[in-house]
C-alpha cells in the first residue's frame, strides 16, 4: 500500500472507530465512555479513568494458567481486593502452565471454556473462529473505554490490523505496549572489552571484529557460544538485515509496501547475506558450531567458567549468568552486561511488536444477563492504568509504597525478582501480583518500574537509537484458505529452518544458494505466494 493512502485509510479508520463508539454509546460527550441503558450487574456510566464496580456482587468464570514457581491460591490479596475494588469474584478452572495450550484448545472445542479465557498470545486464536465458540471482541469495544483509549494513545491501529480475520473483526483482545519492548539481545563480557580497548560493538560487523580480537588474545576460546538453539540471535538479527529466521521465521513472509506485495523472505539475498555473516563467524571459529544443538545449562556453563564471552540473553537470565559467575569467577573478577542489538545492512531497525498476550471471550458469554458488566470487568481489569499498576505492585501500603514523585516500592518485608532480597515474602507466590495471567502492557513508565537502573538504560538506548519496524498488513485467510496456506507454508519453512542452519555451519556449501531456492519453488513457493497475495489483494 502506499504511504500516503495508508496514513488516509488509517486515518479514516480511526473516524470510523470514534464515529462507531459514539454511536455505540449513548448520548454523551466524552468519546469512550459508556452510558445509558444497560443489562445486568454493568454500571450505567462508566467511562475511561472510571472504576469498574458492579453494581451487585457477581462471579466470573476465568481459565488460570498456573505457575509451578508461584501456584494458585485462592486466598491472594489480589482476589480479596479485587472483589472489595469491583464487587467481582472469578470461578477459576486451574490448569498446569504445561498443559495450558492443549487444556484451553480441548474446553474450546468441547463447549466447557470459562467466559474469560486470558494468557492468549495473538494468533492462537485463529483455530476458534470459524467454529464461532469464541467472540467477535473487536464488536464490543463500546463497551471497553480503557482499552479504546490505549489504542488511541499508544498509536496501535497498525497492530491490531494484524489480528483481523476475514470478516473483518479481531477474536483476541491484546496486552497492548505504550512501545515496543525490546529484550533479548547479545550479553558480553565488559572486562575482556576494556582489557582488549575494544568499544562495545555497535554493527554486526564491528561484532565480528571484537570476537576476532577475543580469539587472538585468547585462541583456547570460541567468543561467542550461544543458547536458545541459536533461535534468539537469528530472531534479533535478521531484520537488521531485512528478513526473518529464528523464532521469528513465522511463514516466511514480508511485505513489500513499494509493490503492495507480500515475498518470500528466506529466499532473498537479503537472507543469503545474514547467513553468509554468521557462516563467517563459524568458520574463523568466532561462533561454536555447538550453538544450535546444545542446551542452555551446556552454553551459560561455558560462559561461567571464562570458555566463552558472548551469549544470547534477556533482563532476567544476564542476572543468572551474574550470579554464577560470581561463585566461579570471583564477584571482582568480571563484568557482564547487555549490549544494544547490533545494526544491520538496513542500520538501527528493531523488531518486535506492540502486542502480547490477552484474552479470548467465550461466544456463550453473550447470552449471559451480566455480559456488559463482564465486558467491563475486562476493560478495566486488564487495560486501566490503576488496575495495571494494581497487578503488578498490588495495593498500596501493603505491597509497596509510592514517594510525591510516584516511584514505587516494594514494602520492607516484599521481594520480586530480586528488587528487594531483603524481603520474605514474594510478591507474585504469596499475594498473587505480577503473575503472568493478569499483569502484562501499559505504560512505559509502569513496565521501567520494576527493572533495575542497568536495564532501564538498555531499554533506554534501544528506543532511543532503533527504529521499528511497523507490522505488515494481515492476510485474512478464511478457514479453507488458511488450512491450504498452512499446506504450503510448512513444508517450505521447514526447508528454511534446516538449510538456513546448514548454511550457518557450513555443513552446506552456500555455493549450492541458487540449487536452496530452486528447492523452495519446487515445494509449492510460488503457490504459496499466489495464496497470499490474492487473498490480500481480495481484501
Amino acid at each position: 500500500m502506499k504511504k500516503g493512502l495508508k496514513v488516509s485509510l488509517l486515518a479514516m479508520s480511526s473516524l470510523l472507530a470514534v464515529a462507531a463508539l459514539a454511536a455505540c454509546s449513548g448520548n454523551t460527550d466524552e468519546p469512550g465512555s459508556v452510558e445509558g441503558e444497560v443489562s445486568g450487574a454493568a454500571m450505567e456510566e462508566y467511562a475511561a479513568g472510571d472504576q469498574f464496580k458492579a453494581t451487585e456482587p457477581i462471579t466470573f468464570s476465568m481459565l488460570f494458567s498456573d505457575h509451578p514457581n508461584y501456584p494458585y491460591k485462592s486466598d491472594w490479596l489480589l482476589f480479596e481486593e479485587l472483589e472489595a475494588r469491583t464487587n467481582v469474584s472469578l470461578d477459576m478452572t486451574i490448569v498446569p502452565m504445561s498443559d495450558y495450550t492443549e487444556k484451553r484448545s480441548l474446553l474450546i472445542s468441547g463447549g466447557d471454556a470459562p467466559f474469560i479465557i486470558p494468557k492468549t498470545y495473538p494468533g492462537e486464536e485463529s483455530p476458534f473462529v470459524s467454529s464461532g465458540a469464541i467472540l467477535p471482541v473487536s464488536e464490543y469495544l463500546h463497551l471497553m473505554p480503557h482499552f479504546t483509549a490505549a489504542i488511541e494513545e499508544y498509536e496501535m491501529e497498525p497492530y491490531l490490523e494484524t489480528l483481523e480475520q476475514e470478516d473483518g473483526n479481531y477474536y483476541v483482545l491484546p496486552g497492548m505496549h505504550e512501545n515496543v519492548w525490546p529484550d533479548y539481545t547479545l550479553a558480553m563480557r565488559m572486562d575482556i572489552l576494556e582489557e582488549l580497548g575494544l568499544d562495545v560493538p555497535e554493527t554486526w560487523d564491528d561484532l565480528e571484529v571484537v570476537l576476532e580480537e577475543m580469539k587472538e588474545a585468547y585462541p583456547d576460546v570460541t567468543p561467542f557460544s550461544d543458547r536458545f538453539t541459536f533461535e534468539s540471535t537469528m530472531n534479533i538479527a535478521a531484520p537488521t538485515f531485512g528478513t526473518v529466521a529464528g523464532w521469528g521465521l513465522g511463514s516466511g513472509l514480508k511485505f513489500d509496501h513499494d509493490n503492495e506485495e507480500f515475498y518470500f523472505a528466506p529466499a532473498t539475498d537479503a537472507h543469503k547475506d545474514f547467513v553468509t555473516y554468521f557462516h563467517g563467524l563459524v568458520e574463523k571459529g568466532l561462533l561454536d558450531k555447538e550453538s544450535v544443538t546444545q542446551e542452555d545449562q551446556q552454553a551459560q556453563q561455558k560462559l561461567v567458567n571464562g570458555d566463552s564471552f558472548v551469549i544470547n540473553t534477556n533482563s532476567q537470565t544476564v542476572i543468572d549468568y551474574r550470579n554464577d559467575m560470581n561463585e566461579t569467577l570471583g564477584e571482582d573478577n568480571f563484568e557482564i552486561k547487555k549490549i544494544p542489538v547490533p545494526a544491520g545492512p538496513l542500520g538501527g531497525v528493531m523488531g518486535g511488536s506492540k502486542l502480547e498476550n490477552g484474552v479470548m471471550i467465550n461466544a456463550k458469554a453473550k447470552e449471559d444477563p451480566n455480559f456488559e458488566a463482564m465486558m467491563q470487568f475486562v476493560d478495566w481489569f486488564f487495560y486501566s492504568p490503576e488496575a495495571k499498576e494494581f497487578t503488578k505492585w498490588g495495593v498500596e501500603g501493603e505491597t509497596f509504597t509510592k514517594d510525591s514523585d510516584g516511584n514505587r516500592q516494594l514494602a520492607d518485608d516484599v521481594n520480586y525478582v530480586g528488587l528487594n532480597p531483603d524481603g520474605t515474602k514474594a510478591l507474585n507466590a504469596d499475594f498473587g501480583f505480577s503473575g503472568g495471567n493478569f499483569s502484562y502492557g501499559g505504560s512505559t513508565e509502569l513496565l521501567h518500574s520494576m527493572m533495575n537502573d542497568e536495564e532501564i538504560e538498555f531499554q533506554e538506548e534501544m528506543l532511543a537509537t532503533k527504529e521499528p519496524l511497523m507490522p505488515d498488513p494481515p492476510i485474512k485467510y478464511n478457514a479453507m484458505e488458511l488450512e491450504q496456506a498452512t499446506l504450503l507454508s510448512t513444508p517450505l519453512t521447514d526447508h528454511v529452518r534446516q538449510n538456513t542452519l546448514q548454511f550457518i555451519l557450513g555443513t552446506r556449501d552456500l555455493e549450492e544458494w541458487d540449487d536452496y531456492v530452486q528447492e523452495l519453488e519446487s515445494r509449492g513457493l510460488q503457490n504459496f505466494l499466489d495464496l497470499a497475495n490474492s487473498v490480500y489483494q481480495e481484501q
